[in-house]
């Protein structure tokens, strides 16, 4: 039997391969089949994790609650010193300092990565912004909020902080960032779903002790991690009630 693994659409392009490093190591690791399947979208995995074409997921925290409340999944690790935060971003040039300055009809680029959209929509609040007095630039990849700064396009861009931070030197030299949350406990996970759940605690044991050997260090370094800690279902339950909390 082969199973299914992806991960979520907000990655770095950068560790792309990273994560098929990964993925190989976890074959060899289990002695399972396992594929990795990447989607260009949100809405194509989401599509493919309600068909049940989903065993394995380095998922959101956004889609944590359907995973865990709808489609049975079990939360196994989270890397250790990473945690989802947004940023608002504007170009370099822009007379906008403050979110608080902004206008109604602002023009915000951003991704359909829903825990971003979510985070950076609470960062505007200052502004007395929403997605009812604003028009949103969509776009499918965090370079291209970049690109819509820089050209003209849009008034401020909401960031994934990671993905920003990832960006080159001479793109962030372009940009200037207005403000940054300090959530601290929102994360993605890596999770498995019920066709592998008889395997659950022996995966946790093998991602845990991946930064205990020099090849799965050496793997964990193409992920852009240091290592991975254990979630349990408490832990995943509480980030889940933080983020319909905040999306009240």
């Amino acid at each position: 039997m082969t199973y299914q693994f992806t991960v979520s659409p907000d990655f770095s392009p950068d560790h792309l391969s990273g994560w098929y490093i990964f993925n190989t190591w976890l074959q060899k690791q289990t002695g399972e089949g396992i594929h990795l399947e990447m989607y260009n979208s949100f809405q194509d995995q989401g599509a493919a994790i309600q068909n049940d074409g989903v065993d394995l997921i380095y998922a959101n925290p956004f889609d944590a609650a359907m995973l865990v409340r709808d489609k049975g999944f079990c939360p196994l690790t989270k890397p250790v010193g990473v945690a989802d935060e947004a940023l608002i971003a504007v170009s370099a040039d822009s007379a906008i300092y403050d979110v608080a300055d902004l206008s109604l009809g602002t023009k915000i680029a951003m991704t359909d990565d829903p825990d971003v959209r979510m985070m950076g929509m609470m960062l505007l609040e200052p502004g007395d912004l929403s997605a009812n007095n604003t028009q949103i630039v969509h776009c499918n990849a965090y370079i291209l909020v970049a690109k819509q700064l820089l050209q003209g396009h849009a008034d401020v861009g909401v960031f994934l902080a990671e993905a920003y931070d990832d960006l080159s030197g001479m793109i962030k030299s372009k940009l200037r960032v207005l403000v940054r949350s300090e959530i601290s406990v929102i994360h993605h996970a890596l999770m498995v779903g019920p066709k592998l759940a008889h395997r659950k605690e022996e995966l946790q044991a093998l991602l845990v002790a991946m930064a205990a050997d020099d090849k799965g260090r050496d793997v964990l370094k193409n992920l852009g991690f240091q290592a991975w800690a254990t979630v349990d279902h408490e832990d995943m339950e509480f980030m889940i009630d933080l983020m319909d909390a905040l999306a009240v």
